[in-house]
């Protein structure tokens, strides 16, 4: 994906609420929509450098949108631009078929209906030693959307779980069990009844602008006796 919006720099000074970010640029403090609802802890670190791009809104007291932060490496943070980027991956992780977004299913939606596959889509932005963790902070609604899927088997669909994760040095990918058993479970039961659970990390590339997947990595689910993490039982496809 090819990011067209003119874009800017400046360096984060705090984080007043959930959803917005003060960043310090040349033309002084703004105020800016974060898209990305979790913590982000190991990402709010004052003084690391933000991208963001100009996104005046009526009703909001911000007149952008939060792009990137830089911590290691550039983090994507703007969960805005998940559904195109799933998109854009459906092919090469074998999923084919006519695609519809936000289809109604149970009591919720679902992000995609390919073919006859439904398709949940989670943003991680969590990694710790090369290991993409989801989520940063308990979901309930994350932990019913995967419940869903289990549901949609029983009905004659398939189903997959699909991790997006906005950074590339992750090398594989695990339910975080500490924060959240809850959704970590249901995960686990999920692939036990048949649900397929792909991971794909992306990184932005400067030169040209664009946020790029550059690989599957694989996703584990089981957790260790004595470990917030697990092993390595479904490949990267």
């Amino acid at each position: 994906m090819r990011v067209r919006e003119p874009l800017k720099g400046g360096r984060l000074v705090d984080r007043p609420n959930r959803f917005t970010l003060r960043v310090l640029t040349p033309s002084g403090v703004r105020r800016c929509h974060l898209r990305d609802p979790g913590r982000l802890t190991e990402l709010m670190v004052p003084g690391a450098p933000v991208v963001l791009f100009d996104r005046p809104a009526r009703g909001r007291k911000t007149d952008c949108e939060v792009f990137l932060i830089w911590r290691d490496v550039w983090t994507v943070v703007n969960s805005g631009l998940h559904s195109d980027l799933a998109e854009e991956v459906f092919h090469t992780l074998g999923l084919e078929g006519e695609v519809r977004r936000e289809v109604k299913f149970g009591d919720s939606r679902v992000d995609f209906l390919v073919g006859d596959t439904l398709v949940e889509v989670k943003g991680c932005t969590l990694v710790r030693d090369g290991l993409a963790l989801f989520p940063d902070a308990p979901t309930e609604r994350g932990r019913r959307h995967v419940l869903n899927l289990i549901r949609a088997l029983n009905l004659g669909y398939k189903a997959m779980v699909l991790f997006l994760v906005m950074r590339p040095d992750a090398h594989s990918l695990s339910p975080n069990w500490e924060t959240d058993p809850g959704f970590s479970e249901a995960l686990a039961r999920a692939v036990e009844r048949g649900v397929e659970v792909r991971a794909v990390k992306f990184a932005y590339l400067p030169k040209t602008r664009e946020v790029k997947a550059v690989g599957a990595i694989p996703v584990s689910v089981q957790r260790l006796k004595g470990s917030s993490s697990g092993r390595g039982d479904v490949p990267p496809g």
